[in-house]
């Protein structure tokens, strides 16, 4: 069984573009087997909680630098006995991005920077409201903005990075009468999130914007633009949030 899903694996990385750069480089049979193990060790503990939807992160940068320990995270729901992984990705270092619905392997084979997880369970009555829209092409979709920037303002509409999608969509199944992403924004201020503030220079945002498609810096405020403070959606604000406004559980890591 192991060898046979090891060849599944194989087969889909050579297609297995989308979130990052269309490299020709293909992950090695250890990294595989390393992203199926941690896919598996995932699953046992998403199993064990009971749940039927957590918030999952990975760790698929090295953003150390910035005080940062997980780079990207999705929706995991259960579908009968399978988990599955609803969120966004970039396609290909360009201006857009779009949803995709994958499965723990899958969510692990971009070659991570790190072998380990981790997830939040949510709060009953929050899974109860997101486990239908996760589900459905349409209602999933609702809120997400194809224009992509990867250090997108946290309350701005211009533009969407992955985690950003993640915390309005659930904005929306949790606070009644949202109905659009500057509704999510303004929910998520009263309930006291803070996104992550970056702290990047004029040569760092001058040479991010002229040598990225996926990095853009006009959607945010100038007088905190200016002053090297970008405010952005990060893993780790989530985390940080999600249990202080009683939303979830406190996060679990998950190791090989």
């Amino acid at each position: 069984m192991r060898r046979l899903l090891l060849s599944l694996l194989l087969a889909a990385a050579a297609s297995a573009h989308a979130g990052r750069p269309c490299e020709e480089k293909q992950p090695t049979p250890r990294q595989i087997e390393q992203g199926l193990n941690l896919a598996e060790a995932t699953a046992r503990q998403l199993d064990a909680t009971g749940a039927q939807v957590v918030i999952l992160a990975r760790a698929g940068q090295d953003l150390s630098k910035y005080g940062l320990k997980w780079s990207h995270l999705g929706f995991v729901y259960r579908d009968g006995n399978v988990w599955r992984v609803m969120h966004k990705l970039n396609n290909c270092g360009t201006d857009h991005a779009a949803l995709y619905r994958q499965g723990l392997g899958e969510f692990f084979l971009d070659r991570p920077y790190r072998y380990d997880a981790a997830f939040v369970v949510l709060k009953p009555e929050l899974q109860q409201a997101l486990l239908p829209v996760l589900s459905d092409n349409a209602r999933v979709a609702r809120f997400n903005e194809r224009r992509y920037s990867m250090v997108a303002y946290a309350f701005g509409t211009t533009y969407q990075q992955s985690n950003q999608w993640v915390l309005e969509t659930l904005a929306s199944a949790a606070a009644p009468g949202v109905n659009s992403r500057s509704d999510a924004q303004a929910w998520l201020k009263t309930q006291g999130y803070q996104p992550t503030d970056l702290h990047l220079s004029t040569m760092t945002r001058l040479g991010g914007r002229l040598t990225q498609a996926n990095i853009a810096f006009d959607d945010h405020p100038s007088a905190r633009r200016f002053s090297s403070h970008i405010d952005t959606v990060t893993v780790d604000s989530m985390f940080a949030w999600l249990p202080r406004a009683n939303l979830s559980e406190p996060p679990k890591t998950v190791q090989q």
